[in-house]
Parts: structure tokens; C-alpha cells; sequence
């Protein structure tokens, strides 16, 4: 009976020491998004070591002369909690210095099946940062959509890429979506950045000789790959109509960008309907394999196999041969499986 109740003991006292090496490593982490969150989001910039340090400083004092470990752990969560709440007053906004590129928003008015896209971007390349920001209107015929094109950008790692929807319309007119980071002039991306508030986030509605060719043919080392979804036409509308809405929502009211909820893949998941969106898989946030997931769930053509779609819908020799040709959708098609440019 004894040895029972001691091992009974043992296990308990083992239980304990994990869940609170548990709520500790949990509270450490929370610590360190602090931390992190009042050094890159204070918004005045002397003040932010200042403030960074008297917050570390009192964490440590804490542990260093309170007594009992659940108090220890409740002040902590407590600066946690106190560091959130001022965290989500901060407000992102329409007004500031904007990169050229990025200074004026899209937005659409829709009249049945007629849709008007405003600020179409079409800026006119010489090098990645030397270029004449152009835009221009156009309407465009619901009943005439009849493809969705993926674009998956490497720009790295294997793991990670940049993503847009393209969408092609009768008569040779195409479309792109790219989400992305609203900049500041003189500001570059971080990812790290991009876990705290320092981006307004932008739906930019481009022509593919836009946002397609300055990652093929002007930026290094970025590896563009097209894809052809398998799309009903009543899905296509309604997956261009996700992209309208959130665009014009953002023209009415900015929002941060996230690099997990609100970046350039899961923010096409989440303009979707609760009730339409796909099952949620790692590789919406580790995009990079996301043809392997189009692949599996059938939304690409899987008469080949992958490696072999993926290096035929590889579009960058292409796009640089087409270069400013006003057919450069049509070029950039050519040989991708499923497409008939």
C-alpha cells in the first residue's frame, strides 16, 4: 500500500513540475513578444529602449522578489496582458508618406455583372526601383471570366513564396491580385516586422506586366511558377467577387497586415465566407508547398506528376523573352499544362 501511494506521489509531483514547466515556457514566450512588440511598435523611436528596458527590469524583479511561483507567473501574465491591451490600440491608417507604388488603393463598383476596377497598377519597369507608376480603369464582364491562374513567387527558401491570383477574362485581359505590405517610403519588408503592427495591408489589382514581370524580370533570384485551377465558373465568379469585396473594404477602412493571419495566402482564405473556406492545412502558412496541396486536393490538372507541372508552369524565360509585348499574358502561358492562351 505504501509503495503504491508513494509512486501515486511521485507521478503527481512529476505532473506538476510539467505543467508548470509548461505555463513557464508559455509565459516566456509571451515575455519575449513583449519585449519584442515595444521595441519594434512604441511609436516614438527614443523611447523605445527606455520603455523596453523598465519592462524587462520589472519582469526580472518580479521573479527576483516575489515570493511563490504562481504569484511569480500570475505578474507576469498580468505585463503580458497590459502590453496586449496597449498593443491593440494602436490603429493602422490611410494616411502616410507611401511608397510611389503602393500610394493609391484599388477599389471597384459593381453593377450586375459589370465590374469597374479603379487604380489598375501597370507600373513601366527599367530596374526594381527605377519605374513610372502608371494605373489606369477597367470594366470588366463577370459572364466573360472564364480562368483562375495561381501564381506561387520563390524568393529563397523552398518553404516560403509569395503568392497571387490571376484572372483571365474573354478577349486576352487578364487580371492579377497581389496582397501585400503597404509601405512607407524609404521602408523595406521584414518578416519579423511583419508579426507586430508595422504594415498596412494593400490588395493591389495589377496587369500581369506589372506585378508578374518586376518578379521575373526585374527583381534577383525569384522564381515565378504558374498553375491553371480547376475551377467551376460559378467558383471563379465568387472567388473574384472575395477578392472585389476585401479590396473595397480596405479602400474604405485600412487594416494591418500580419505575416501569419493576414498575409498574401491566408488572407485569400479569409475573405471567403466561413461556410466556403477550404480546410485549413500547414502549407496555407508555409506556402511554399502550396502546389503540393492545390496537387492533392485536385485544384490542378494531376495527369502529371508534380515536379513535371512545376517546371513547365516555371514561366521566368518566358516573361523575360515577352518583356513590355502587350501580349505578354498570352506569352507567359504558352506550354503551361491546362492553359490554352
Amino acid at each position: 500500500m505504501n509503495e503504491k501511494c508513494g509512486t501515486k506521489s511521485r507521478l503527481l509531483a512529476v505532473i506538476g513540475w510539467l505543467g508548470l514547466a509548461l505555463v513557464g515556457g508559455v509565459l516566456l514566450l509571451l515575455t519575449i513578444w513583449s519585449a519584442a512588440a515595444l521595441y519594434f511598435d512604441v511609436r516614438v523611436s527614443w523611447l523605445r529602449i527606455p520603455i523596453l528596458t523598465l519592462f524587462l527590469a520589472a519582469v526580472a524583479t518580479v521573479w527576483i522578489r516575489v515570493k511563490g511561483r504562481w504569484r511569480k507567473m500570475g505578474l507576469t501574465a498580468i505585463a503580458w496582458v497590459l502590453v496586449l491591451a496597449w498593443w491593440f490600440t494602436l490603429q493602422p491608417s490611410h494616411n502616410r508618406n507611401w511608397q510611389r507604388d503602393v500610394a493609391l488603393l484599388p477599389y471597384a463598383d459593381v453593377e450586375g455583372n459589370k465590374v469597374t476596377v479603379h487604380n489598375v497598377r501597370n507600373c513601366d519597369y527599367r530596374s526594381e526601383t527605377d519605374f513610372d507608376v502608371r494605373y489606369y480603369d477597367k470594366s470588366y464582364d463577370l459572364d466573360a471570366l472564364h480562368s483562375v491562374d495561381l501564381c506561387l513567387v520563390y524568393w529563397g527558401s523552398p518553404h516560403m513564396a509569395h503568392t497571387m491570383v490571376s484572372f483571365g477574362f474573354e478577349g486576352g485581359a487578364y487580371l492579377c491580385f497581389s496582397i501585400e505590405t503597404r509601405k512607407e517610403s524609404g521602408e523595406g519588408y521584414s518578416a519579423v516586422k511583419g508579426l507586430f503592427r508595422q504594415f498596412e495591408l494593400i490588395y493591389i489589382a495589377a496587369d500581369e506586366r506589372d506585378v508578374v514581370r518586376l518578379r521575373t524580370n526585374y527583381r534577383q533570384g525569384e522564381d515565378a511558377y504558374l498553375f491553371r485551377l480547376l475551377a467551376s465558373p460559378e467558383k471563379a465568379r465568387e472567388f473574384f467577387l472575395s477578392y472585389v469585396r476585401r479590396m473595397n473594404s480596405l479602400h474604405e477602412r485600412p487594416e494591418w497586415y500580419s505575416a501569419i493571419t493576414q498575409n498574401c495566402t491566408t488572407s485569400m482564405r479569409m475573405q471567403r465566407a466561413a461556410t466556403d473556406r477550404a480546410p485549413w492545412d500547414w502549407r496555407m502558412l508555409v506556402n511554399g508547398h502550396g502546389d503540393e496541396l492545390l496537387y492533392e486536393r485536385g485544384l490542378v490538372a494531376t495527369n502529371l506528376p508534380l515536379a513535371e507541372l512545376k517546371q513547365r508552369g516555371h514561366i521566368n524565360a518566358r516573361a523575360q523573352a515577352a518583356d513590355k509585348a502587350e501580349d505578354f499574358s498570352r506569352q507567359i502561358r504558352q506550354d503551361v499544362p491546362g492553359i490554352d492562351p
